[in-house]
């Protein structure tokens, strides 16, 4: 699908995720978009988004639901906007394969319209860490932490 409005892109990434479908779900990005995760893995074009999404979705998250929930656009100009969403991820795996916890995470999209419809151009996913207010670095590794008292 080509999405002609903004917010139809977290709806066929979303369906794509769920279909285990990296082709459809890549197809939403330019050629030379860039996408971040929710760990700092930088990819740098469609054909990298794709075989990210292609190993993740057959092997851990093969089990996985995403579903969408708070969705916010900002119109940045002449054919560009800006997606917040809020999402939900269950049926994550394991390296047993037991199921794990349900996660949440807030995404950005940055897309252009191009042609009638939008694309991505760069996206980043970052997991929302309850109770916590920044992240700690300590022994070469993160650890939430709460300032606030």
């Amino acid at each position: 699908m080509r999405p002609t409005e903004p917010e139809q892109i977290v709806h066929c990434f979303a369906e794509a995720w769920n279909n285990r479908d990296a082709v459809a779900l890549a197809a939403l990005f330019a050629d030379d978009a860039d996408f971040v995760n929710v760990v700092g893995l930088w990819w740098h074009k469609r054909a990298d988004i794709e075989r990210a999404h292609a190993y993740g979705l057959g092997t851990f998250f093969r089990d996985s639901t995403l579903s969408a929930g708070r969705i916010a656009v900002k119109h940045a100009g002449d054919g560009v906007a800006v997606i917040h969403v809020r999402w939900r991820l269950s049926g994550q795996l394991d390296q047993q394969g037991a199921p794990l916890d349900v996660r949440r995470s807030i995404m950005v999209f940055v897309a252009e319209r191009r042609d009638g419809h939008w694309v991505v151009i760069a996206a980043q996913n970052t997991d929302v860490v309850p109770g916590a207010e920044t992240l700690q670095a300590r022994r070469g590794g993160l650890r939430p932490a709460d300032y606030r008292g």
